[in-house]
């Protein structure tokens, strides 16, 4: 039965596999951008790294099938990835021309500019997390117990609220959030993303 642990570094590549298996709207995003390291380095690896303590991985069998990564102080998040992630990254990723015109520049851009996570509306829910699961382990309710685990990390780091940011076409994550308790929150012009919300007490 898998089994919820947390992150450990030489998890780094299993997690990096499911979130660009995961990436295109909940499909596969493999051979999508040049390189299929981007996503993770995107929305895994900056979490693992910098708030290890809010790393989770559901565990089947010593291999890493699913994860929940997050941090407790968005703000604070936003700092920590400009001042350590992206030079810890170095120079791997050209720095996109402004404006970004191809996809993949897009979302490079999103890397050199962490400060988009950072939402005014959202300042009373300071937590926010990215969380992933291998297809074969979907809607087998291991989602919903990676979720409670970093909600209950979060709370305990001081967060009072956490939100994600989810891409609006990913209509079956939508219907696991309803789930789990995530609301919609009021985002003027959210772009591609709704943004749901849930209070932690």
């Amino acid at each position: 039965m898998p089994e919820i642990r947390p992150y450990r570094p030489s998890d780094k590549a299993a997690v990096y596999d499911i979130c660009v298996r995961t990436a295109d709207a909940g499909a596969d995003a493999r051979g999508k951008y040049s390189t299929d390291d981007l996503m993770g380095d995107l929305f895994a690896g900056p979490y693992a790294y910098l708030e290890p303590d809010l790393a989770f991985v559901l565990d089947d069998g010593g291999r890493a099938v699913g994860y929940v990564v997050g941090t407790s102080d968005t703000a604070t998040f936003v700092k920590r990835h400009r001042a350590e992630w992206i030079p810890l990254i170095g120079d791997k990723y050209p720095v996109p021309p402004p404006p970004p015109r191809t996809p993949e520049q897009h979302m490079v851009a999103l890397h050199y500019e962490p400060e988009h996570r950072i939402v005014p509306e959202l300042r009373d829910w300071p937590a926010h997390l990215h969380i992933d699961l291998l297809p074969a382990y979907q809607r087998r309710g291991f989602g919903r117990r990676l979720i409670t685990e970093l909600e209950r990390a979060a709370a305990r780091a001081g967060a009072t609220g956490v939100f994600v940011g989810m891409l609006t076409a990913n209509v079956r994550a939508r219907g696991f959030y309803d789930r789990v308790g995530y609301t919609v929150l009021p985002v003027p012009d959210p772009g591609p993303l709704t943004y749901l919300g849930k209070f932690l007490g």
